[in-house]
């Protein structure tokens, strides 16, 4: 067999593959043997069967699928073997059904190839980096919470802000009155300073136990299922059925005092002996708030690296006219597009894959399977954090992440972003960096400026 290129210009080619009968005549053999072991045919016992009555029964069908895998494979091979970067796939210049009687065949493929990229990531390449300030606010904010967290929870007579509210919820009718066959909630709990609708957290304040407060969880819930079916203890097919008002007679207000710092405080924060004094704590404090903002400032490196690397090598040319046809080839039933509009659409997600690509390849990114568990796990903990699981071991954790990693469609998604923050740190550590530190107020204002220009909306860091 015999496999030749032929470049028609510098973005497109075409193979022509040369096969005589040599090159698959055993393979044919070898597939109507198959046949003859395992197939039950009329007539014949399992596995006896002349190769006659196979070459006559079977023989055509056979070498058309030998010959199209066989001729496939070499154009493969050759692609690989000659480390040719192309796009899509190779595609066959005449679709036409071949004549079986013949020995020898010529097949042509038109391929189109990845335009050259001579990206340079170095120190001599300058990006933006900007760093988010701790201000003094934002370590009064943690410092509380810090404190909440690790504060007491006491029985009080008068509502107070982020108390939680303990009695009997009671559905009531239209008229005010408890509701015939109404949900009743002996053991109720609500947290007012949760609710969504301010105005109905209002209605709790100023009340003192053993006082009843009229109130629409649906409202307060703003509809949430979830919300509604924990607050009333109902299924949450059954939410929708219970949107009116209800009254929840208080018998019970928990408020939280605060942590005082002190000794038993620190180690509670941040483990036995490691602070040790007013200082210490303030600096640990900073330090985890500049932790908590740098994935903010990595997304923002990220997305301004994205802009250089697409402004400065966006403009490569492409195989249009390859493409097109791939596109015409790969039309579904229904698509009103044409094939040039479907380039059209491509063309800018393509060139940010050849350009990603090509960086990924310079900074040697490989994503591993260990890669992928760490970040899996690093997920799990922080969804368990944020529901108050802050004392599970990493056995537990692992096996939430585990969970996680059994869906193919989440694994898929890990792996790609294990395989950007590996690109991007790489790339972050490869050149020089223009640093800046910056207010959360303006770094939110400069996210919302790059979202603006590129007509995107884009959170703002927390």
């Amino acid at each position: 067999m015999n496999v030749t290129l032929e470049k028609t210009n510098d973005l497109e080619g075409k193979l022509t593959v040369a096969v005589e009968e040599a090159d698959y005549a055993e393979k044919v053999k070898a597939s109507l043997k198959k046949i003859g072991q395992t197939r039950d045919i009329p007539g014949f016992r399992k596995g006896h069967i002349d190769m006659n009555q196979l070459r006559k029964r079977f023989g055509k069908m056979v070498k058309s699928d030998v010959l199209n895998e066989t001729v496939y494979d070499a154009v493969i091979k050759y692609i690989v073997d000659n480390k040719l970067e192309i796009l899509g796939q190779p595609l066959p210049v005449d679709v036409k059904e071949i004549n079986l009687d013949e020995k020898d065949y010529t097949f042509e493929y038109e391929i189109g190839f990845a335009p050259e990229l001579d990206i340079k990531i170095d120190k001599s390449v300058t990006l933006p980096f900007y760093n988010i300030a701790v201000e003094d606010h934002m370590v009064a904010e943690q410092d509380e919470e810090l404190r909440r967290r690790n504060g007491e929870r006491v029985n009080v007579e008068l509502y107070e802000d982020r108390a939680l509210v303990k009695g009997v919820l009671r559905e009531l009718d239209a008229e005010g009155n408890s509701k015939a066959e109404g949900v009743v909630v002996e053991d109720g709990i609500v947290g007012p300073f949760t609710f969504k609708d301010k105005d109905e957290a209002a209605k709790f304040e100023g009340k003192k136990v053993g006082e009843t407060v009229v109130f629409n969880p649906f409202k307060a819930c703003e509809g949430n299922e979830a919300e509604m079916a924990s607050m009333l203890h109902v299924n949450r097919d059954e939410v929708e059925a219970h949107n009116g008002d209800f009254a929840f007679e208080i018998k019970e207000m928990l408020a939280v005092r605060l942590a005082e710092h002190n000794q038993a405080f620190y180690d509670a924060v941040f483990g036995a002996g490691v602070v040790t004094d007013e200082a210490q704590y303030d600096q640990k404090v900073r330090e985890g708030i500049a932790q908590a903002l740098q994935p903010n400032s990595a997304n923002l490196f990220q997305r301004q690296a994205e802009d250089y690397l697409m402004a400065t090598y966006g403009d490569m040319k492409l195989p249009v006219a390859f493409l097109e046809k791939l596109m015409e080839r790969r039309k579904e039933d229904g698509e009103t597009l044409s094939a040039e509009e479907m380039v059209k659409q491509a063309t800018p997600s393509l060139k940010w894959d050849l350009i990603e690509n090509k960086v990924a390849s310079l900074l040697e990114v490989k994503v591993t399977e260990e890669d992928v568990k760490t970040l899996a796990h690093n997920m799990a903990a922080s969804t368990l954090m944020q529901y108050g699981m802050t004392q599970l071991g990493d056995e537990m954790v692992d096996y939430y992440a585990n969970n996680i990693l059994q869906d193919k469609q989440q694994r898929e998604r890990i792996a790609r972003q294990a395989f950007v923050q590996q690109m991007f740190g790489k790339l972050h550590a490869a050149v020089s960096l223009d640093e800046k530190t910056v207010t959360l107020d303006e770094f939110r204002n400069l996210v919302a400026s790059l979202s603006n220009d590129s007509g995107e909306t884009e959170a703002a860091a927390e």
